[in-house]
């Protein structure tokens, strides 16, 4: 099993990026006393074990090639142990094509191989060495898309209006859970998602079903479940603030919240897992805000946006806010550089951006376009990122409408509520196509 295709690992050049050498190329290695066979072979294996632990997920997953020993270290329990306790955490990026902001459908039909099946995958970015990788989904059935991620696990939605259909996927390793699906039929609902070792929260917004052919933003449903023995299986509703006017996507998990924006005009919408209690925040100079995104880093609520009025004594801009503990107030805590705004407001050319962030990283996507941009927190520094690979050769331009749509993504080889989930949830049903 190989899920990181190599293909197009090495890192692309492009302005402002530095290129990253090669981890898998032995071109210009040469042997020396120091890796004598005799000496490295003698290794305890506990100590070996310690160092394919630190691996980062690439290189281990090349390691398994070696021998069977290490190909079967996915299988081991002792391993996967010692590998929770002692692996890195890995701040990644995990991103799907679409065509349809409303119709979240990342299906790559050209990929069929003439089964009938669609061929899923998408593209991880690691953003400490600027690099991509294409990984597939063989096991998600048709009719499902990726809706949000958390603990290294992927969660897929199906498509069809009505009750939700829900999978977790590990695609490093291949695993696959299904949940009980949701009781109000939805059309394409905000979803929230966030797993820790010993709990999981899941909960779908808006998009209520109220006929046939119409939908209003009316309620929400949660689901959790934790390793204390306590759960509620879509048992736990709620109901959304007068006149929300939410957009279908991805809801952000901070500290106990689920955060998403509403529109018309913009503010914050605040789900309390515990109080199963929604409310409203207002956001930052709201009246001039285009594009805003939320996006969690750090255990910090952020809000990103450009800031544009004709009259504004201040140059037009693109900002981050940050959310302070009370819950009420917001603080700018970084602006781009008005050079590179400039930039990159040629570049968008008014068709808007979304953004998605990880740890110290934040990725700003500009839509139907192959262009993004990576700001590092704990630098200070802005760079223009590898255009991504795709399939097939097709990029993102605003002539074929294409566009990414990304996740935090934090490869692992297990989370140890799956365990729990496997057991207490019904069995995965094989589709058929």
């Amino acid at each position: 099993m190989e899920p990181f295709h190599t293909g197009i690992s090495k890192p692309i050049p492009y302005a402002n990026v530095a290129s990253t050498p090669n981890i898998g190329s032995t071109s210009g290695i040469t042997t020396t006393p120091w890796m004598d066979t005799r000496i490295w072979r003698r290794l305890p294996q506990k100590l070996v074990d310690r160092v394919i632990a630190f691996l980062p997920p690439p290189a281990f997953f090349r390691a398994r090639a070696v021998c069977k020993r290490w190909y079967g270290l996915v299988f081991s329990n002792n391993f996967l142990e010692l590998y929770m306790q002692i692996s890195p955490h890995h701040h990644w990026f995990l991103f799907f094509k679409h065509k349809s902001l409303k119709n979240h459908v990342y299906t790559n039909y050209s990929g069929n191989n003439g089964s009938g099946r669609p061929n899923y995958e998408g593209y991880l970015f690691d953003p400490y060495n600027v690099k991509w990788y294409r990984i597939t989904f063989p096991l998600i059935p048709p009719g499902f898309s990726p809706a949000s991620s958390s603990a290294g696990l992927s969660c897929w939605v199906s498509e069809e209006a009505g009750s939700k259909s829900i999978l977790l996927c590990n695609p490093l390793i291949g695993s696959l859970i299904q949940l009980p699906s949701t009781l109000m039929p939805r059309l394409f609902p905000s979803v929230g998602l966030t797993i820790t070792n010993s709990s999981i929260d899941l909960a779908f917004a808006g998009d209520d079903l109220i006929s046939p052919y119409a939908v209003k933003n009316l309620t929400s449903e949660s689901f959790h479940i934790d390793e204390g023995g306590f759960y509620s299986i879509w048992g736990t509703t709620a109901s959304l603030p007068r006149l929300c006017s939410l957009e279908s996507g991805q809801m952000v998990p901070v500290k106990g919240r689920f955060y998403c924006m509403n529109y018309s005009p913009f503010s914050v919408l605040a789900y309390d897992i515990a109080m199963n209690h929604w409310c409203k925040i207002q956001a930052p100079m709201h009246r001039f805000l285009r594009s805003p995104s939320l996006v969690e880093s750090r255990g910090k609520l952020i809000l990103i946006a450009a800031v544009e009025k004709s009259k504004l004594n201040i140059p037009r801009s693109l900002r981050l806010w940050v959310l302070q503990e009370c819950r009420t107030m917001w603080v700018e805590i970084e602006r781009m550089p008005q050079q590179l705004y400039i930039q990159f407001a040629e570049a968008e050319g008014g068709r808007g951006f979304n953004c998605v962030a990880h740890g110290e990283f934040v990725v700003i996507l500009i839509r139907q376009s192959e262009k993004a941009l990576l700001f590092n927190f704990s630098r200070k520094s802005w760079v223009w990122i590898p255009s991504c690979p795709c399939a097939n050769g097709s990029g993102m331009t605003a002539e074929n409408g294409n566009e990414l749509h990304g996740f935090a993504y934090e490869p692992r080889l297990a989370t140890p509520i799956a365990a729990l989930l496997e057991q207490l949830t019904h069995p995965f049903q094989s589709f058929t196509a």
